[in-house]
């Protein structure tokens, strides 16, 4: 028979690194770095060998084994495991670090800040009070080996070797036997009696002041050097004198002392003091006072150390909205702190919570998911924004709130290089068409042009035919300016998707008809355009070689160079006129292009973009946008740096060798065109670009009211199949203003598919007759029914019915 003995060490869960933890504690421990064995998660492992002939400091170590067992506070040094053998004893706690190892790092990283040093002693002087108030017990080694930091940078009290009972009831305090622990000891000690001792606190308060000493001077040389405070901040200097006074009366009980550094102006009155204390009571806060903290944390996280935002900040943040129900209010604090992860924590601990947070109905949530989608989109694979978040993001376009559309219209710029064939190619276009020809805002229709000049190069080759060309001719007959704009620079972005043919016969037409539109800045850029495309079919025609170059990308299946220039744009479009547009929408909703009322075309211009002219006949008066321009000249400014030719959306203005180099030339040569014109002393004269529209205040005049002026003549057809209107005769001095308006054709759809939402004015007239019909016919039979009941009154209980 066998007998099998049990090896203790080899079944410990545990399992230490061998190489000892630099800068371990002084005396009966060694610091080991190790980690779990079943999930290989680090630890900190203490261990002593039990020598012969050293029974003494045997029973100290497993003193100290015992109270760091039952101990239990935050600040004090958190016990895991532990194991006693004849030969050794081996304590596990949390992953640390010694104090003093941990401020070298910091030093020779630039440098711990006040904060993290204010709310470390913070920390330190809370166990102790812990111990001393609450406990009854007299640590006895305060000093910086007794001190250890967490990898949230949180100080943990440890070296509880030589505590006894304030009481007296434990005997006499544990010899040390150590002189580089007796240093910290105060003068009063060295008196044969002790009987100057008055209060239990007053000799580890004395330790405490030396632990300060050291903390901002470095080690203590000697007793004597605590008279010069050193490098130790004006604001806590008043405190550390007392300390280390000679009377050991004066010293205060910890929780004063903490009372003290937290008044105002005081060491430990601060913003990072104040968000960890609210952090340990998060649970117990009240909802409001939650909203309110998480609202203000992003402010601060810039000054707050990067392991206390990624450790301590980010689980609570992650608890708040799994189980707290914070909502939106910890999305910038949490994509803030998401910054500091690397790429494979990111994956871990920030996507999941944003996958949740796409499929939540609260507008607000979705709104700013959308709006900061920028920060957290280069984390999302293809198959998770295929599957999980495109779904619910394509809600927005459906939204009947204007400024969830638009961010969802502009979000299509981060997502389209990750969607599949179907979402981008397919439905992606359906409701492009949907928001281009019916959205009743002018400004989500010529966003919805804008993106789909960016994201054009995604397209398939056979979408690109069949819709762009399509797509931006309608944009070309829109009653709003910016729209008519985005058209023919959405024709200029892409201008290397379209053959020749094309170019000849369905973008020039279009374009020539802009060349009398009422406004100025829509027959400049189609002038621009329409002399580049002849540019460019003017080289093709004198040397014919250069088909197969210039066509090399209408077949293609994506193309590089305007694919690269769309990255570019992705700021403007998520971030240029979000807060305008929106603003506008919610102060001033605009007319549905499909409204029976025939919309008003702005009034035509006389030197490059003007200022609106004030209508008392509108509703929205330019008069009212002016007042805001006055009130917004930075945020003008600021507009300024969106524009259009800064984002390279292209150039035909020359004939190009590359991609790149006719963006640049398109850019430049349509800048200096009108430089120095103004149209109104007061306002700043708008570049003639092809952004000028941009701007704000050409913003203004696109969202402004048409003011109806005089009828329009009998005859006048609409501007497009969607009842959008033509223009109305102007007063002002311009030679366009006399122009009647346009008789455009009906305008392609896109492409030869059942688009949704796109149904003709027959289709919707026959199927408003049909659905008259059956409601006429439903009455009917109502009617009958009635008539027929009447007839014959009520039936009589017990009676059959006789027909």
């Amino acid at each position: 028979m066998w007998l099998f003995v049990r090896d203790p060490v080899r079944d410990f869960p545990f399992e230490l690194i061998p190489e000892p933890a630099e800068g371990g504690p002084p005396g009966l421990w060694t610091l080991h770095r190790g980690r779990k064995k079943a999930t290989g998660s680090p630890v900190s492992i203490f261990v002593y060998d039990v020598k012969p002939g050293a029974e003494e400091q045997t029973q100290v170590a497993k003193a100290a084994f015992k109270r760091l067992k039952t101990l239990r506070h935050p600040n004090i040094l958190a016990y895991i495991d532990g194991l006693e053998t004849d030969k050794c004893l081996h304590v596990v706690t949390e992953a640390v670090t010694p104090l003093g190892v941990y401020l070298r790092a910091r030093a020779e990283a630039g440098g711990p800040k006040e904060l993290e040093l204010s709310w470390g002693l913070h920390q330190i002087v809370k166990a102790l009070s812990f111990l001393v108030n609450d406990c009854n017990l007299i640590h006895n080694n305060i000093c910086m080996a007794a001190v250890f930091v967490d990898r949230a940078g949180e100080w943990k009290l440890g070296g509880l070797d030589y505590m006894y009972s304030a009481q007296g009831n434990g005997g006499a305090p544990p010899h040390k036997g150590i002189p580089e622990l007796e240093q910290y000891d105060p003068p009063e000690l060295a008196e044969s009696s002790g009987s100057s001792v008055k209060e239990k606190w007053s000799a580890d308060m004395w330790r405490l002041g030396c632990l300060i000493w050291e903390v901002f001077n470095g080690p203590l040389p000697r007793a004597a050097a605590l008279r010069n405070p050193g490098k130790i901040p004006k604001s806590l200097v008043p405190h550390y004198c007392e300390l280390v006074g000679a009377n050991p009366k004066v010293r205060p009980n910890p929780a004063r002392f903490l009372q003290n550094c937290r008044a105002p102006g005081g060491f430990m009155s601060n913003r990072f003091v104040e968000t960890n204390l609210f952090l340990e009571e998060i649970q117990i806060k009240e909802p409001a006072e939650k909203q309110k903290f998480f609202q203000e944390l992003s402010k601060s996280l810039d000054s707050f150390p990067e392991d206390f935002c990624r450790h301590k900040v980010l689980p609570q943040l992650l608890t708040a909205f799994e189980f707290g129900n914070a909502g939106a209010v910890v999305l910038t604090p949490l994509f803030k702190v998401g910054k500091f992860l690397s790429a494979e924590e990111y994956q871990q601990k920030i996507i999941p919570v944003v996958v949740k947070m796409f499929s939540s109905t609260d507008r607000a949530m979705r709104i700013r998911l959308l709006q900061q989608m920028e920060q957290f989109i280069q984390y999302l694979d293809e198959p998770t924004v295929n599957t999980q978040i495109f779904p619910h993001v394509v809600h927005g376009f459906l939204d009947t709130n204007p400024a969830i559309r638009e961010q969802t219209v502009k979000s299509m710029l981060l997502l389209a290089p990750k969607l599949n064939e179907a979402n981008l190619n397919v439905e992606l276009m359906k409701h492009f068409a949907r928001l281009q020809a019916k959205d009743e805002q002018g400004p989500i229709r010529c966003n919805t042009t804008v993106c789909l000049g960016k994201i054009g190069s995604y397209l398939s080759a056979g979408t690109r035919h069949r819709v762009l060309t399509s797509a931006f001719s309608r944009a070309t007959k829109d009653p709003f300016a910016p729209s008519r704009v985005a058209g023919v620079l959405g024709f200029a972005a892409t201008h290397n998707l379209y053959s020749m043919n094309d170019c000849a016969h369905r973008i020039l037409p279009v374009l020539c008809g802009l060349t009398v539109d009422p406004e100025r800045s829509v027959r400049d850029q189609a002038f621009k355009a329409i002399r580049s495309f002849l540019s460019k079919l003017e080289s093709v025609s004198e040397d014919p070689t250069q088909l197969a170059e210039v066509e090399k990308d209408v077949h293609a299946a994506s193309s590089p160079g305007v694919g690269g220039a769309a990255a570019s744009w992705a700021g403007w479009a998520v971030t240029g006129v979000s807060s305008l547009t929106s603003k506008l929408i919610r102060a001033h909703p605009a007319a549905a292009p499909g409204e029976p009322s025939v919309p008003q075309r702005p009034t035509p211009e006389g030197p490059p973009a003007p200022s609106p002219t004030p209508v008392p006949h509108t509703p929205m008066t330019s008069g009212h946008w002016e007042a805001q321009e006055e009130d917004k000249d930075t945020a003008k400014d600021s507009s300024a740096a969106d524009r259009w030719d800064d984002e390279d959306w292209g150039s035909l203005e020359q004939e190009a060798e590359s991609v790149l180099a006719q963006q640049d030339s398109w850019s430049t040569g349509g800048q200096a065109r009108h430089t120095g014109q103004t149209s109104n002393p007061d306002h700043r004269s708008s570049e003639s670009d092809w952004s000028s529209w941009e701007a704000e205040g050409s913003w203004e005049q696109g969202w402004q009211d048409r003011s109806p002026q005089e009828p329009p003549p009998e005859g006048t057809r609409l501007a497009s199949e969607y009842n959008w209107g033509g223009p109305e005769p102007s007063n002002k001095g311009d030679p366009f203003a006399d122009l009647p308006a346009r008789r455009e054709p009906r305008p392609d759809s896109w492409g030869d598919d059942n688009w949704e939402g796109l149904e003709t004015e027959s289709r919707q007239v026959k199927a408003e007759l049909a659905r008259k019909k059956r409601e006429e016919r439903r009455r009917e039979m109502e009617a009958k029914r009635a008539e027929k009941k009447a007839a014959k009154g009520p039936m009589k209980l017990g009676t059959r019915k006789l027909d």
